[in-house]
């Protein structure tokens, strides 16, 4: 283009879970251009025609960098030749934007740290940029789950502790009755936490249940065990200390995906708002765990990502004299982790305000 490159180091906005120096080497004055077509993403003022690739990057960030919305990354990737896995850039890759068909696209202009035989990266794979890590979602979804209105109430409990105790700790024996099947030798302690209600509808969608620690089965599979009433468990974990009514669920087993893709939901969400918070606070900002009262039933998934809405201020008008409520304010966005069938858990990725319980959620739009 003419114009001598310049390196220089920024800091960028934190818009993923991890913390990230950025260092871009800009070649063009400020890239303002913009596609015409509806689906098109859009992009940020003055973003780098050039990028190098930092350790630590998520994808969610390089794509924070380049879009007004970055959980439309997929389309800044896709039909590139260049880069045929996203995920599997380096620190390092010399990334470029550029157009095709008048859409922007980033394209891999050439590799950091490679080996030219036999031409293979010295890299390992699990160095490769990611979308946004579970790190820290992860201690939250063990320790918190939704149960369907009325489930909760049919969960095998606790009916005494060893030596008629009244509270239970790591070791101790506590003795179970209800619907125990005896293949699931572990068992998780749970305890009813608050319902979940929806604020338009009135609707029960469903209660928390909170984490306590885990139980494990102690008799023989034989035909006495199976038919007793009451089998008998010692607790393996605790959170706090167990009680008499706490009940017991099997522990979910499953294989999760390391990594959560944002992405726009694919139906509608319509009258979505945060009914609840994790930790009782009363402000939410970034990076918070919140819960809203739609799920799987209207089309929610995990990695879906929902603009947060504050409902316009009403005004006086100072000419006609009455009042006027102004146009909702974006506020923030958050990404869904946890889908239930009719609430989900999200993570609150950016806030330009302060949040609260109440609060709107809609489709992402520019």
């Amino acid at each position: 283009m003419g114009v001598k490159s310049t390196m220089r180091s920024i800091k960028h906005p934190a818009l993923s879970l991890l913390a990230c120096l950025f260092v871009v080497v800009l070649s063009v004055p400020p890239v303002t251009a913009q596609s015409s077509q509806p689906d098109s993403v859009q992009l940020n003022s003055n973003v780098p025609m050039t990028y190098i690739v930092q350790k630590g990057d998520t994808l969610w960030d390089i794509s924070g960098i380049y879009l007004k919305e970055p959980w439309r990354w997929p389309m800044l990737w896709d039909n590139n030749p260049q880069i045929d896995n996203p995920h599997l850039i380096y620190p390092g890759d010399v990334l470029e934007l550029s157009w095709q068909a008048g859409r922007p696209r980033l394209r891999l202009a050439s590799r950091g740290d490679v080996k030219l035989s036999p031409s293979l990266r010295s890299e390992a794979l699990d160095a490769a940029i990611p979308p946004i890590p579970r790190d820290e979602i992860d201690p939250f979804l063990r320790a918190n789950r939704v149960l369907e209105p009325g489930d909760f109430e049919k969960l095998p409990y606790l009916i005494a502790g060893d030596a008629q105790r009244l509270l239970s700790s790591l070791g101790d024996k506590v003795y179970g009755r209800g619907p125990i099947d005896a293949v699931d030798r572990t068992y998780g302690v749970a305890r009813k936490g608050s319902p979940i209600v929806d604020p338009v509808s009135g609707e029960m969608l469903g209660v928390h249940i909170g984490d306590i620690g885990n139980a494990s089965l102690l008799a023989s599979v034989d035909a006495e065990f199976l038919d007793a009433e009451v089998k008998e468990f010692e607790v393996t974990r605790i959170t706090e200390e167990v009680r008499i009514g706490d009940r017991l669920i099997p522990v979910e087993e499953g294989i999760l995906d390391a990594y959560f893709q944002p992405k726009s939901p694919d139906a509608d969400i319509e009258d979505g708002f945060m009914v609840a918070v994790d930790g009782g606070v009363t402000q939410i900002g970034q990076m918070d765990i919140v819960t809203i009262n739609r799920g799987k039933r209207e089309g929610l998934g995990v990695g879906d990502v929902l603009a947060i809405y504050q409902t316009g201020e009403v005004v006086i008008d100072p000419i006609a004299g009455d009042a006027v409520s102004l146009p909702d304010a974006r506020a923030g966005v958050l990404m869904i982790f946890a889908a239930y069938e009719k609430a989900s858990y999200g993570l609150v990725l950016s806030a330009s305000r302060p949040l609260s319980v109440g609060d709107k959620v809609k489709n992402p739009s520019v």
